[in-house]
């Protein structure tokens, strides 16, 4: 688990370190655009404008530790799902694929926060029919955990 402090040191080392990359990238994008050596309609006019319309995004990252500079636990996580696609095409009904993604979905939110999927499935598979739709966030595997952890130590105590 990584603390605040952690995050604030990212933060740090971001500020003093790529700071002044993405500022001289920024600078390099701007001056290309009122060069006008590019045709606004010209693939490189096309990707100046582009870069420049999600600038705000894409240095997002420098502004607070917690954000992750890539995507890559992301892509780690659904690459079984994303290569197993085309053997999946045809596994049932027309909203299986649907179906399948969201339970991928939740097995993965599960694995990420370090619970076990089995246990959290079969408790939400028992107390859903009996729940409203209001509880139903309570249910959120982040929500459910945090739940589990206070009636863990509630017995311990």
């Amino acid at each position: 688990m990584v603390t605040k402090a952690a995050h604030q040191q990212r933060q740090t080392m971001r500020a003093s370190h790529s700071r002044m990359i993405t500022t001289r990238i920024h600078r390099a994008i701007t001056r290309m655009k009122r060069s006008g050596r590019h045709l606004p309609k010209s693939a490189m006019g096309r990707a100046t404008d582009y870069a420049l319309t999600i600038w705000p995004m894409l240095t997002v990252y420098l502004e607070d530790g917690r954000i992750e500079i890539d995507n890559n636990p992301v892509e780690n996580a659904i690459r079984p799902t994303t290569i197993g696609k085309k053997n999946w095409l045809f596994i049932g009904e027309t909203e299986a694929g649907q179906r399948s993604t969201i339970l991928f979905m939740i097995i993965e939110a599960c694995c990420s926060r370090g619970i076990d999927p089995q246990t959290y499935l079969r408790d939400l598979l028992t107390r859903l029919p009996a729940m409203t739709n209001r509880q139903v966030k309570d249910m959120a595997p982040a929500a459910w955990a945090k739940a589990q952890a206070l009636t863990y130590q509630r017995q311990a105590a």
